[in-house]
Parts: C-alpha cells; structure tokens; sequence
C-alpha cells in the first residue's frame, strides 16, 4: 500500500493543537511537506519544531484568522506553491439550543467553516489540475449523520460543509482530486474539554461524570485520541485512497448509530 507522500506539499488549517496539529505531524512523519495555518504565529513556530525533516522535507506557516476571510484569500493567493493536500480544519462553533443562536453566531460559524473552505479550494484547485493530483479532506463532525444535542449551530454549519464537500467531489473528480470528509466523534482535544467544562456549568454534575456518560455512549468505553483521526487523514491524502471520493468517514468508535 502506498502510502509514501515524499515530494507533496500539504496545507494543514488550524494546525496548531488538536486534530490539525496531529494530522501535520502525520503527514510529515509520511514525508509530506507541511505549511501550517492558523492565527497564533507563537503556537505555530512551536508546532514546526515538532514536524521531522527525516525525509528533507521543508515546512513554513502561515498566520491567517479565519474570521478574516479577505485576508485569508490574500495571504494564501500570495504563497507561490503548489499544493497537493488541503486539509480543511476550524474549531467549533460554541454550544447551545439552535433556537437561542443568534444570526450573528450563524454568521460567524458559515464564515469560518464554508466561507474559507471555499476560499481555499478555489485558491489551491488550478494546480492540483495541472498536476493530476489532489486531496482535499474536511475535518468536520458525526453531526452530519446524526445531530449532537446541544451544539445547534455547529450541527447547522457542519451540515452545509458536508454538502458543499459533496458537490465538490462530483465536479472535480474528473481531475484526479478527491474530496472526503473526515468525521471525527468524542476526540481528546481542546474542544471536548470545552464541551464538557460546559455540560458541568450546566448540570451542575463533575467532569468525571459528564466524560463517564459519554464515553458509556461509545462502543469503545473512551475518547479518540487525536493522532487516530490523523490517522485516517493520512490514508485518504494518499495515493492508497485514490479511488475513495465523496464520502463522510466517521472515526468515533462506533458511536454513530446510523450506516
């Protein structure tokens, strides 16, 4: 199985804790050169000391918020390098009812997660053509087969995400990109700590009982821990995954409980 990934550049989004940072360090562990994206430059000169050059890989960084997607479009449009892998990664929206959210919050969620995705894409495609190559992997959430009580906007957005993914896969196929999406469950990060810091807020239950409750909802009794989502990441941005286009890949343990 080929998984080698010498010689092709990848563009890892919110690549500075989590599943992004995981997902860079695997890409460069399979001998893919990394450029970082995110907002904190501190964090991401830290990440890149993280990042093996065993194979003579080269890495860089951008810093780019992803509220700003004027800036994005205009940072990323000036870095004069072919990508071969975009791997779209933002953080969550804050929980809450949907009924309570407000058009604001919508609003910032379709920026950060549609809006920029879609920037980056249009900004990487041309020559991912040229080159007869591309993978473009969307971390996104199960919430697209089964909503998540209690993160209403997120459930919304991740939504659109997904289709918009979709859509993508059926016009640029044809070109030997792929477009998959990756659908992690309960991951160990910053976010679920957030997550349930505030379900403890809420219930007024300890943060052991609140994880207990949610890793019994999993078949695997735990949470994932970044570097397994990163895992299936890698895969699909190889040329193993060549002929996988289109799909929502769920890695939650078994917990989705729709096929």
């Amino acid at each position: 199985m080929n998984l080698n990934l010498t010689h092709r550049n990848a563009l890892v989004c919110g690549s500075t804790q989590g599943i992004g940072k995981a997902s860079a360090i695997q890409l460069a562990e399979l001998g893919a050169n990394i450029t970082l994206v995110a907002r904190n430059e501190e964090k991401l000169k830290n990440v890149i000391k993280e990042l093996t050059t065993d194979q003579g890989q080269s890495h860089d960084y951008i810093v780019v918020d992803f509220q700003n997607p004027d800036s994005l479009k205009q940072n990323i449009s000036a870095v004069n390098k072919t990508f071969h892998i975009l791997i779209n990664n933002t953080g969550g929206p804050a929980g809450g009812p949907v009924f309570n959210a407000s058009i604001e919050e919508f609003e910032s969620a379709f920026t950060q997660h549609l809006k920029c995705n879609h920037i980056l894409v249009q900004t990487v495609v041309p020559r991912m053509k040229i080159e007869g190559y591309g993978r473009i992997i969307n971390i996104i959430s199960t919430s697209v087969k089964q909503p998540l009580n209690g993160l209403g906007v997120s459930n919304t957005i991740r939504g659109a995400v997904a289709n918009w993914s979709k859509t993508l896969a059926n016009e640029l196929g044809a070109f030997g990109i792929t477009v998959n999406n990756v659908l992690p469950g309960a991951t160990a990060t910053e976010r679920l700590t957030e997550i349930i810091v505030n379900k403890t807020a809420k219930t007024g239950k300890s943060i052991e009982e609140i994880s207990s409750t949610m890793k019994n909802e999993i078949p695997s009794k735990r949470f994932a821990k970044p570097e397994e989502i990163a895992n299936a990441v890698a895969f699909l941005a190889s040329e193993a995954a060549s002929y996988i286009n289109g799909i929502n890949l769920p890695v939650d343990g078994g917990r989705t409980k729709s096929l």
